[in-house]
């Protein structure tokens, strides 16, 4: 097995993986700053269903996507719980206990969030999911033409980020080892997360120094080991994204159900 062939992704999901992530990171803005603008189920459930065809083509599998995208559904019904008990009160209200008072406004409300945190969080899940690090640092720099001190400093912290996990595991095994850990939970997890913001710090001054020596720091132009191209599929992504958000926004406007920013 060749370098190539450990690079290229399955045969189902080559074409969302070779879109530049500057692409996808331009349609998630597009879409979510269309949907922030007014809150409304209208442009939230339209997005939302134009979204669950593109997913389709997205590349993730059934279980996949679900694992994926739970922590947005979670926050979504969280967020909409919030504002079904204590959202603006109007029209009719239906229970009221303490400061939970539901009313047809709050209910109104509480359907647009979660339909609008949805449309706003899935897309970005299900398209940064493809992204590598790398590829996305190269588009910063080469498309949108980003620092590199920034981008390659960014790129570094990044990369250790995965590392905490590891590094937890580690910490806790050191410390059971040595009997420090048996009992406390609260006063092991206070001590251990201090441990890992020390070893964290010490790590990244390392990385820093490391950077500096070999030239990551110089202000020269630097050149780039892999090209970062912005072609015919990047730009059909983005016009997509905003079908979508003239999409929503238009067929919320032409309803009357348009709530601009929440109607202040």
């Amino acid at each position: 097995m060749t370098t190539a062939d450990i690079l290229t992704p399955p045969a189902g999901t080559r074409v969302i993986y070779r879109i530049n992530p500057v692409a996808k990171l331009a349609a998630t803005a597009v879409i979510g700053i269309a949907l922030v603008l007014s809150i409304d189920w209208v442009s939230a459930s339209v997005a939302l269903a134009c979204e669950a065809v593109l997913f389709f083509f997205a590349g993730l599998g059934p279980r996949q996507f679900v694992r994926r995208t739970l922590p947005v559904a979670v926050a979504a019904l969280f967020a909409a719980a919030t504002i079904l008990l204590y959202g603006r009160a109007s029209g009719t209200s239906h229970w009221r206990f303490l400061l939970v008072n539901v009313t047809d406004g709050s209910i109104e409300l509480c359907v647009a969030t979660l339909l609008r945190v949805l449309a706003i969080g899935l897309p970005a899940v299900v398209l940064f999911v493809t992204v590598d690090p790398t590829d996305l640092a190269d588009g910063l720099a080469q498309v949108v033409r980003l620092p590199s001190r920034f981008v390659l400093g960014a790129l570094g912290g990044l990369r250790l980020v995965g590392l905490f996990a590891e590094d937890w595991k580690s910490l806790e095994l050191a410390r059971r080892a040595r009997g420090i850990a048996d009992r406390g939970r609260l006063r092991r997890f206070a001590g251990q997360a201090f441990a890992l913001l020390v070893l964290s710090i010490r790590r990244g001054s390392k990385l820093a120094t490391a950077m500096e020596a070999r030239g990551f720091g110089s202000s020269i132009p630097r050149s780039w080991a892999r090209e970062s191209r912005f072609g015919g599929r990047e730009r059909m992504l983005v016009a997509l994204s905003f079908v979508i958000a003239l999409a929503a926004v238009g067929t919320s406007v032409l309803t009357g159900h348009w709530n601009f920013l929440a109607g202040a």
